[in-house]
């Protein structure tokens, strides 16, 4: 998985998005480090409506202002286990870094 692919599913797994939405979700979580683009994000979304793992949906944002251009895209329930083997994959890969010496250890109140 790439890590815009990871990140895009990351997005989505709160509910359903329209693109600029993923973007902005992205921008934010990773305090503006991580800013995917356009031809980016969308070739992003192609890629895993391909794989199965995200699609179209017909929902929308009744609060947000019309734009038949704008297609809102949630996760199916492959790309929901995906995500989820993904972010246990990278919580053992932090874990290793903190063992390493490479983090110090976060501590929750």
């Amino acid at each position: 998985m790439t890590p815009a692919g990871f990140q895009v599913l990351l997005a989505l797994a709160s509910g359903h998005a329209h693109g600029y939405a993923v973007m902005g979700f992205i921008e934010q979580v990773t305090g503006g480090q991580v800013r995917l683009g356009p031809g980016t994000l969308y070739r992003t979304i192609a890629r895993l409506v391909a794989d199965e793992l995200v699609t179209e949906t017909e929902t929308s944002d009744p609060s947000a202002p019309h734009d038949a251009r704008r297609r809102y895209y949630q996760l199916t329930p492959l790309g929901e286990q995906t995500v989820r083997d993904e972010a246990g994959l990278l919580a053992r890969l932090v874990d290793a870094a903190h063992t390493a010496g490479l983090l110090p250890r976060w501590r929750t109140a």
